[in-house]
């Protein structure tokens, strides 16, 4: 009895999980890397440093999903040409502190994830730096290939919490380029919290 309650669960299991995959939106494709503008003349030291995440466009992202608080990222450049890149966010009114490494590719300007063989599922994670003057805004693209889906998103960052609209209306031309819709590209709502002491 035990194993024939045990072999319903697992194909109820399995049942459940088709079902979900079924009900998963079809999601925007990811461009090809080459469609993806690279900064020329990429400068690694000129891009460390802290950037406040003012938009987001993505294949994931949607605006029903309402408004997000702003974090911060911050990039300090490694002697190897790397970067610890450190998300802070605030989170369920607590600090959260995301840290990865951004190792660089053979084109300046775009870096893989360090370390990728911690994350079983991701077969590759590439960050390009699609547009940036270093002391104002950078425009970044990520792509994220895991062994269901791709997925893919932009950030628009800026030194400060707040950018021109001639820079965000460059960002949502950008995002929408890369195949994005309107109902798929958010801003974000400035905070003091956490952010400010990254």
């Amino acid at each position: 009895m035990p194993l024939s309650l045990l072999w319903l669960g697992l194909t109820l299991l399995g049942a459940l999980q088709t079902q979900a995959r079924r009900h998963t939106p079809d999601l925007i494709p990811a461009p090809p890397l080459l469609r993806v503008p690279l900064q020329p003349d990429f400068q690694h030291d000129k891009f460390q440093g802290k950037w406040y995440v003012i938009g987001l466009g993505g294949n994931a992202v949607s605006k029903e999903q309402g408004q997000f608080k702003m974090y911060a990222t911050t990039y300090e450049l490694k002697e190897d040409g790397s970067y610890n890149v450190t998300s802070t966010l605030l989170k369920n009114e607590d600090c959260y502190h995301w840290i990865r490494t951004f190792v660089p590719s053979f084109l300046p300007g775009q870096f893989n994830l360090g370390n990728i063989k911690s994350f079983p599922d991701l077969h590759s994670y590439t960050v390009r730096v699609a547009a940036t003057n270093y002391n104002q805004f950078a425009i970044v693209f990520f792509k994220k290939v895991t062994k269901n889906q791709e997925y893919f998103k932009t950030t628009l960052y800026g030194r400060t919490k707040e950018l021109t609209t001639e820079l965000k209306e460059r960002f949502v031309r950008f995002a929408k380029s890369l195949g994005l819709t309107d109902d798929h590209i958010i801003f974000s709502v400035p905070i003091d919290q956490c952010i400010d002491d990254a």
